[in-house]
């Protein structure tokens, strides 16, 4: 009995006992930064004042571990940091468990720190412009008013009428001006290590834009340009990644997590002031309810001292171009590109890096014209004008044989006057040997009318009928045109078999060519399938 009353009392005094605190270390500023930009998951349009993208990063940092449990503390990851992908490798024990810190420095969070320790209150008097400072003790939080404890009694902040400042003589424990992720872990000798973070982060996206101008001189029916490509890559955190390896990476990425929901930001509280009641303890005087005060001017809108770093930025920072060529590499299914030279992706800013410069590019001018399935040609009929565009090979022996990103594209064309606009368009992504093209706006040379006929070819009893459809096109240019008669899905519609009859991307097309200055008739027969 007495043994097992001395074995009770052992746990007892074990399990009253206080557990030892983690000694809190910080990880050095990062030594080794990457940063991986993918585009957004659901090829949204990318936008700098909303990025729908994210990115991989991927620090090296160095930290020392006292022997047992500590906790590290890594200053300074992306806001938008996406906490249950984080991964530290390098430590020889381990996690133990891994937190998001949730409070940064901000004035709430300050005096909150503070509640039951001495500050420093300095009162001007605007009559005489003499400050006079004295201690006191926060005795409330900052979420309705602060209450400070003075040799006066218990007096709220902003209350007495006179400007005010408080001054505090250091940062609490555990706020930071930067976000800051930390680990639990256990090293039985301690010791200096190298460590890597990798993690998600939301707000990133990028978008590549090509900017052509045609060659002077072009030889007949071969077309020649110059071309070269940016890539626009955009930080929306508020955290900038000095001297990184910068790579993006182009295709369409499955991604079933709601990453933009997982990588919520801390958020710096402000203060929220309220002056009711009146009055002062140590007088024992309760004045009657007193309106609000008005709004005080913006001279003394921040006259709470807050010692830490703070970034404000209005608008985004457009950096200049980085004349650096990005190099292409094979990610599985999908495209990644490498920036050779360290760039720093700054905070709240654009980016642009060069990644394809192309001197002769070739390729030839073709027309694309609709037809209206549904509906009669007029004899009077207007014609209308066809849609130009550039096509190419996307292969060396045409000047590219690179893959193309999706993105925009500015077209240019030399004039006595200097380089004159003639188009812009987009493009999706394109895979080396795939035909390329991109539109130039409507055509001022060739123009079409194409609808039905009115003619019925009855083809059997069980089947639709066949109609007929005429198309008539025009070449005011001095060099043949190659035009696209678009006739529709070849799921939805048959076509009486014509030359030239073509399928381009699942419709069906018919090729014609017209010479300078003459007109081509092209007749055929459709029917829809039911």
């Amino acid at each position: 009995m007495l043994r097992l009353r001395a074995v009770l009392t052992a746990l007892l005094a074990l399990l009253g006992a206080p557990l030892a605190a983690r000694e809190a270390v910080d990880a050095s500023a990062p030594q080794q930064v990457a940063v991986t930009i993918y585009r957004d998951p659901d090829g949204g349009a990318f936008d700098r004042n909303d990025p729908r993208g994210f990115a991989m990063i991927s620090e090296t940092r160095t930290v020392t571990l006292p022997p047992g449990e500590s906790t590290i503390r890594f200053t300074g990851v992306a806001e938008g940091m996406i906490a249950v992908s984080a991964i530290v490798t390098g430590l020889p024990g381990g996690k133990i468990e891994k937190n998001r810190n949730a409070a940064l420095l901000s004035p709430a969070a300050l005096v909150d720190g503070t509640l039951g320790n001495r500050v420093t209150i300095t009162r001007t008097n605007p009559a005489t412009g003499t400050e006079q400072s004295e201690r006191a003790i926060v005795r409330t939080r900052a979420d309705g008013g602060i209450v400070l404890q003075t040799s006066q009694g218990y007096e709220a902040v902003r209350c007495a009428g006179l400007p005010e400042r408080l001054s505090f003589d250091g940062v609490p424990p555990g706020l930071s001006s930067q976000p800051v992720f930390s680990i639990d872990t256990s090293d039985a000798t301690g010791g200096t290590y190298q460590v890597r973070l990798t993690y998600l982060a939301w707000g990133f996206d990028w978008q590549a834009h090509y900017v052509a101008t045609l060659a002077e001189g072009g030889a007949k029916g071969r077309k020649q340009m110059r071309m070269l490509s940016w890539l626009t890559l955009v930080n929306d955190n508020g955290q900038s990644f000095e001297n990184a390896e910068l790579l993006v990476v182009a295709g369409t990425l499955n991604v079933e997590s709601d990453f933009e929901q997982l990588a919520a930001p801390p958020r710096g509280e402000p203060l929220r002031l309220e002056c009711w009641p009146i009055g002062s303890t140590a007088t024992g005087t309760y004045p009657e309810p007193y309106p609000a005060p008005p709004p005080m001017p913006p001279a003394m809108a921040d006259m709470i001292t807050v010692t830490g770093a703070r970034m404000q930025r209005e608008s985004f920072e457009a950096a200049s171009p980085v004349a650096v060529l990005a190099g292409e590499e094979n990610l599985g299914d999908l495209k990644l590109f490498r920036v050779p030279e360290p760039i720093t992706v700054n905070a709240k800013g654009l980016k642009q890096v060069a990644f394809l410069a192309r001197d002769e590019v070739r390729g030839e001018f073709i027309y694309k014209a609709d037809c209206a399935l549904y509906r009669p040609l007029e004899p009077d009929e207007a014609f209308g004008p066809a849609r130009l565009f550039f096509r190419t090979d996307n292969e060396s022996r045409n000047g590219l044989g690179v893959s193309l990103p999706r993105g925009g594209v500015t077209v240019f064309e030399p004039s006595s006057y200097g380089d004159l606009l003639i188009g812009e368009d987009g493009i999706r992504d394109y895979a080396v040997g795939q035909e390329v093209e991109f539109g130039l706006g409507a055509s001022t040379k060739v123009f079409a009318q194409c609808g039905l006929t009115g003619a019925i070819e009855k083809a059997g009893a069980q089947k639709s009928d066949w109609q007929e459809m005429r198309a008539v096109l025009t070449n005011a240019g001095s060099e043949s045109a190659t035009v696209r008669l678009e006739i529709g899905s070849a799921l939805d519609w048959q076509v009486r078999p014509v030359r030239g009859l073509e399928l381009k991307d699942g419709g069906q097309v018919i090729v014609v060519k017209v010479k300078p200055g003459e007109a081509a008739e092209q007749r055929f027969w459709i029917r829809h399938n039911d």
